[in-house]
């Protein structure tokens, strides 16, 4: 149980509700096993009238009659104790689902972007859902029925042990057996687990990235072979737990074996002593409900070992994300303001994940309200640029400063807050248009949300939507076209009037009299703000105050375009490229 250690703080803060469980759990218990010794008495004293012991049967009916209500107050009161445990140690298992899957989801955040591209989204899901899920019955109805097997075993025994000391020895001799059998199969179920939730992560993620990429699953016509490829990999999961369940299986027909034994022994050796008068009648049959009694909570002793099997390999899984670190380290230096001037030494970025290096000793400055573009063929190293500014990645090598601040030294949400990101693939959430604008300014109203909208060219589209700015995307934005998913995005940056801008080749899915508009308005907008393009086109680029050409992860060429265009190379070839296309 080494992994669930991590979780036994939950156990700390909230033990007042525990212990109050754990009170509660005894009581009802206690309560319970009461009613052999009621049940004895009243067969002891039927037997005694039989044989002549006692004669008067009206006494003997009174004493009948009190035993019986006694059993049913004692079950009403033993039901409702059961009541208030499942009220106190439940919640309480569900309270702690609810902060371990907040603890998760709060590391998720913390991790950085590499991490997501080393893990599969499907995964992640199914250990924040499944695996919680299993963790929660370690904590719930696993924590429950061990308190009650242990309040139950030993009252029970003890009262054994209390009638007749030899019976209890015969009764409890299987017990041994049933402990080493426990040892053995515990063994194998936390094996067999972890292969399942595996198994079960793979299923989560595999039908994620087909609903994901559906619409290129249904343009290929590759249904059938997807379906296949499921099948196969659902038939592998359910041969995983089949292996499992058969393990477990075991459990139970090994503790009817052991407590039908035990019924066996106090019938044999319990008649003998009976015979011999050592004991009474009514002992014989309140041992055989004490055993019986003790048939679920030994039972249960399987499933529970299971369970914390089970949630033991799910809380190893759960904390191998828990225990890593973000390799991006937020700083602690909060400057006043930001000014926006922005500075490369010497960078090189090499992605651990891949080993391809995407920049290659590169220096630059752009100065404080400066448009800089940013052109190069396709893994040239633009977008890393982008990334470095916002601090997704840290330079392999070199630094890149603001104001001439390490951004290594400087708190990355604060940074973050005064950058606008356009990614070159637009992300929307399945909300409202005007929330996705939104979700760059929070406390923006809709006059605000509507200029955003104006300058980012979209508002005129929107518009002519049934339910305007309160249209529903559907998941990832699948109810718009590419444009205007981009354009979205671009009022998300654009609400959020920060000091540094940033667009990632956002307007390639607009056409060109769309697009002029979009920079037209930008230049008034970037006035005084730092703005980085990367973009294919050179009508997208020609205004920057400069632009830098990169090549395989250097810069091959820099200036404005005037000069570039005159300059033989790249630039000057790219936009003659582009002059033919027009014409044509």
């Amino acid at each position: 149980m080494k992994a669930l250690r991590y979780v036994h703080k939950y156990f700390y803060k909230y033990k007042y509700r525990l212990l109050a469980g754990i009170i509660i759990s005894i009581l009802s218990r206690y309560l319970a096993v009461k009613v052999p010794e009621i049940v004895k008495n009243s067969i002891n004293i039927a037997d005694e009238y039989r044989t002549g012991i006692v004669t008067d049967l009206a006494y003997v009916k009174d004493e009948l009659l009190y035993n019986i209500a006694l059993i049913v107050g004692l079950a009403i009161l033993s039901g409702f104790f059961t009541f208030l445990m499942r009220q106190t140690i439940i919640v309480t298992s569900r309270l702690i689902e609810f902060d371990l899957k907040n603890e998760i989801f709060k590391q998720y955040e913390r991790l950085s972007v590499n991490f997501y591209k080393k893990n599969r989204t499907g995964d992640l899901m199914n250990r924040i859902s499944e695996d919680v899920g299993k963790v929660r019955m370690y904590f719930g109805p696993a924590v429950m029925y061990t308190i009650n097997m242990l309040v139950l075993f030993s009252v029970a025994v003890f009262k054994m042990l209390k009638i007749d000391t030899t019976l209890t020895f015969y009764t409890l001799l299987p017990f041994p057996l049933l402990s080493l059998s426990i040892f053995v199969l515990s063994k194998v179920i936390n094996k067999r687990s972890t292969i399942v939730q595996e198994y079960l992560s793979k299923l989560t993620t595999f039908g994620q990235e087909v609903f994901s990429g559906i619409n290129v699953i249904k343009s290929y016509t590759i249904e059938n072979s997807t379906i296949e490829d499921f099948n196969t990999l659902a038939e592998k999961s359910k041969e995983k737990n089949i292996h499992l369940f058969k393990a477990q299986a075991l459990f139970f027909p090994l503790m009817i074996l052991l407590i039908g034994i035990s019924n066996l022994t106090v019938l044999y050796i319990g008649g003998m002593q009976y015979i011999h008068g050592i004991i009474s009648i009514g002992t014989i049959a309140e041992f055989i409900m004490y055993v019986n009694m003790l048939t679920w909570p030994v039972a249960v002793v399987g499933w529970v070992t299971s369970t914390i099997q089970q949630a033991e390999a799910s809380q190893k899984r759960i904390n191998e994300f828990l225990q890593q670190q973000p390799e991006i380290v937020s700083g602690d230096f909060l400057p006043d303001a930001l000014g926006g001037k922005v500075t490369f030494e010497n960078v090189s970025l090499t992605y651990d994940d891949t080993d391809i290096t995407a920049l290659n000793n590169i220096s630059f400055t752009v100065e404080k309200g400066e448009t800089i573009a940013i052109l190069g063929k396709t893994g040239g190293g633009k977008s890393s640029i982008l990334n470095l500014i916002a601090r997704l990645y840290d330079p392999t090598s070199g630094t890149v400063s603001i104001d001439g601040v390490n951004l290594k030294k400087m708190d990355t949400h604060l940074l973050r807050k005064h950058i606008g990101f356009v990614p070159q693939d637009p992300f929307l959430f399945s909300d409202s248009i005007e929330n996705n604008i939104r979700f760059g300014a929070e406390e923006a109203d809709q006059i605000r949300i509507e200029n955003a909208a104006k300058n980012a060219a979209i508002h005129e589209n929107i518009e002519r939507f049934k339910k305007r700015y309160k249209t529903i995307l559907g998941e990832r934005g699948l109810t718009v076209s590419g444009g205007q998913k981009q354009r979205i995005s671009i009022a998300r940056a654009l609400i959020k009037d920060p000091d540094i801008l940033i667009f990632d080749d956002c307007l390639s899915a607009v056409d060109t009299e769309t697009e002029e508009a979009i920079l037209m308005n930008l230049k008034t907008i970037s006035a005084n703000k730092t703005t980085f393009i990367v973009s294919h086109r050179i009508s997208s680029v020609k205004y920057a105050d400069k632009i830098i050409v990169l090549d395989q992860g250097q810069i091959v060429q820099e200036g404005i375009h005037e000069k570039l265009v005159r300059e033989p190379g790249y630039y000057q070839e790219f936009y003659n490229q582009q002059l033919l296309e027009k014409e044509h």
